[in-house]
């Protein structure tokens, strides 16, 4: 049985629904943007990747080594797609070579994140163009993902040894990692991998959204039992609060495996969740990196939390019903948030190595990336765009 969740009332309700939705002309122009800049950005990346954080609002160059590279290569998916200029797949392509290399050697892969690696760069590569060294990568992938599974407590394992009591947990962030594996049932046709997604999905939604929709950034399972013990965060300002990002993780999260499972008994979680985010929310409605803060100079917001909220309520929109009295408040909210975007976190004056998105957080604990740009950002941003300038097939 699906537990019940507090469903807030949307405290801007009026405003969201007198926001205008976005025209072809707005969204044409802030996508023509993104490509001046990833057009820049190939000539400064080469074949290399950016690093998951601006320093001082520039991307330092990486090898294929850190969890957050598919995004470049899902970034040049998009762009692919927005111009069918073969540039961009040539570029895509070789980065492919790349992440099959990284998987067939097992570099830096110990760890949840394969789908935010192999969906956004094989598993679209695949779809787009039948690459079958995509597909092979992305199975690969999805191998490594099943490693990391725990039976007794019904989740992946996100961080460290399996056998460590001290990293028996899951973080929410992984509802955008299992998408991979309901790709891998679908394209080898062996239901193992969706069956291990749709519990660590159902495992998510039990334990790491609290009761007021909120939710942890991380949860701690029992080893012993494999029952759950508690709740905390890495990323968060403290183990209460509602990290933003980690929230946005949810609202995108959840209706993404909807798609696969066709769970539907889960959108009043997923609707706790979202109207949780919307109430938290600063005048100019693009959240703060934590969502205890909602009126505060001295903290930073994150734009990419922002962005990952809006492509999971345009994702969720299909689920809803016209009669549903949150649609149409979801899509002026989503309207809202990217016009918000547009006019005042991104900038019209292109250099190399700039990023798309700013004002983002990677994390405020270790102060990496407070108030730069961010790879995966830049990826939503502009998956938002393309979302409603055609009919997209998600890579996820």
């Amino acid at each position: 049985m699906v537990r019940k969740v507090n469903i807030e009332e949307i405290k801007k309700r009026d405003e969201f629904l007198n926001t205008p939705a976005m025209t072809k002309d707005e969204l044409n122009k802030a996508m023509k943007e993104c490509i001046l800049q990833v057009d820049l950005n190939m000539e400064y990346f080469k074949d290399k990747f950016p690093y998951s954080a601006t320093k001082q609002q520039t991307y330092p160059i990486i090898e294929n080594i850190e969890w957050t590279d598919g995004f470049w290569t899902g970034m040049l998916w998009l762009a692919y797609e927005y111009t069918h200029e073969e540039k961009y797949r040539i570029l895509a392509d070789r980065n492919v070579e790349s992440f099959l290399h990284r998987v067939e050697n097992r570099i830096e892969l110990d760890h949840h994140d394969l789908g935010f690696l192999y969906s956004l760069s094989c598993v679209a590569g695949y779809k787009l163009t039948g690459n079958e060294h995509a597909k092979r990568a992305g199975i690969l992938a999805a191998d490594k993902l099943m490693e990391r599974w725990q039976e007794k407590g019904g989740f992946l394992q996100a961080w460290g040894p399996l056998d460590s009591k001290e990293h028996y947990r899951f973080i929410i962030d992984c509802m955008l990692n299992i998408p991979l594996l309901y790709w891998a049932s679908e394209t080898t046709g062996d239901e193992k991998y969706a069956k291990i997604a749709q519990r660590h999905f159902e495992t998510s939604c039990q334990y790491v959204i609290r009761d007021d929709a909120s939710a942890y950034h991380t949860f701690y399972m029992n080893p012993e039992t494999g029952g759950p013990d508690h709740g905390a965060t890495r990323q968060g300002y403290s183990d209460d609060s509602s990290w933003a990002r980690g929230q946005a993780w949810g609202i995108y999260g959840i209706p993404l495996n909807i798609r696969y499972t066709k769970q539907l008994e889960y959108c009043d979680i997923y609707k706790g969740m979202t109207n949780y985010f919307l109430n938290r929310l600063p005048e100019d409605n693009v959240c703060y990196w934590d969502l205890i803060f909602t009126d505060d100079p001295d903290q930073s917001r994150d734009s990419s939390a922002a962005a990952i909220a809006v492509c999971g309520m345009l994702e969720m929109d299909h689920n809803l019903s016209d009669e549903d009295p949150y649609k149409k408040v979801y899509q002026g909210a989503s309207a809202n948030i990217l016009r918000s975007l547009m006019k005042h976190y991104t900038c019209k004056q292109h250099k190399q190595g700039d990023p798309i998105l700013y004002h983002g957080v990677y994390s405020w604990h270790s102060g990496k990336g407070v108030d730069e740009g961010n790879i995966w950002g830049d990826y939503f941003y502009m998956e938002a765009l393309i979302r409603q300038l055609k009919e997209w097939n998600p890579y996820w």
